[in-house]
């Protein structure tokens, strides 16, 4: 008799911890369902802008300026031949131009300062390290007229290389930090170890650790293109016409008759396709980028 009353019990403490390990699942999955639907709608959010510019580039004005906002249109190209026939190719070249040079000089400077501070660390590293996050601090609109009198006493306004160069100083100190934190993922003992097999320093760092990086370059290079690529102060302060770039351009559709809504949005689209296309080729390479030392 007590064998099956404790079988019974035994049987009766196992159903209610079922019970109650499915409850906890329900409630979990719950839980999970109720956050998923919130960022599926934060996500939204936060993507419909574009969609609502994508959708504007093939509308035409008429369609773009009802009021409340038309759906269902008619799509047209109309908006896009327009741009490409108001001269975007020129600015295209310049953004494009500057963005690419400016890039890769922040990457030849800033790739073996990240290494020296820090696989090969050097006495005052903490100050050059504040010292280039400093240079960050100090307002773009207050180093403007200084930089306006320099660039117009040397004779370089309205020049691309004006931009590329500062679009350089701009990058660098963020490339100088972001790749630190990637080279202090990487164990010292590689180093050492391609020493003792006789590689050279160069060798070793070529061979070894640039490819362990190289995800966290790819991060880098990324996010320095899309900043130069975005910029407007420097670019709409110290360009007129030979070395205008695309968010100057994009300005010019706020003209005193008001706002060309349709063709401002197939300029946008136009504009954001080539950093898009930029991000979706090395989206492997950013995301692992990211979270191997960006976030350190």
């Amino acid at each position: 008799m007590s064998t099956v009353l404790n079988k019974s019990a035994a049987d009766t403490a196992a159903n209610t911890a079922a019970i109650a390990k499915k409850a906890k699942q329900k409630r979990r999955w719950s839980r999970d369902s109720i956050w998923s639907v919130v960022a599926w709608i934060v996500g939204i959010g936060f993507f419909f802008p574009v969609l609502w510019m994508v959708l504007t580039a093939f509308k035409k004005e008429s369609d773009a300026y009802t009021d409340p906002p038309s759906i269902i249109f008619t799509p047209t190209l109309e908006q896009f031949r327009a741009v490409l026939s108001s001269g975007i190719g020129t600015t295209l070249m310049n953004s494009a131009f500057a963005t690419g040079i400016s890039t890769l000089l922040v990457l030849l400077l800033g790739v073996p300062a990240a290494f020296a501070l820090s696989l090969r660390p050097v006495k005052g590293t903490k100050d050059a390290l504040f010292f280039f996050i400093s240079t960050k601090m100090l307002p773009v609109v207050a180093a403007i007229i200084p930089l306006y009198v320099i660039v117009g006493d040397i004779g370089m306004l309205d020049n691309i290389w004006t931009l590329v160069i500062l679009y350089t100083a701009m990058n660098l100190p963020i490339a100088v930090w972001m790749m630190r934190s990637f080279f202090l993922e990487v164990p010292s003992e590689l180093l050492e170890a391609a020493s003792m097999d006789g590689a050279s320093l160069w060798r070793a760092v070529r061979e070894v650790i640039l490819p362990l990086v190289s995800p966290g370059i790819a991060a880098t290079a990324l996010i320095c293109v899309i900043f130069s690529w975005n910029e407007f102060f420097f670019a709409v302060n110290l360009t007129a016409v030979q070395a205008q770039t695309i968010p100057v351009f994009l300005v010019g559709f706020i003209t005193g008759q008001g706002l060309y809504w349709a063709q401002l949005s197939a300029a946008a689209v136009l504009t954001a396709l080539p950093v898009v296309l930029a991000g979706w080729f090395a989206q492997n390479k950013l995301v692992r980028g990211l979270s191997f030392g960006a976030i350190k």
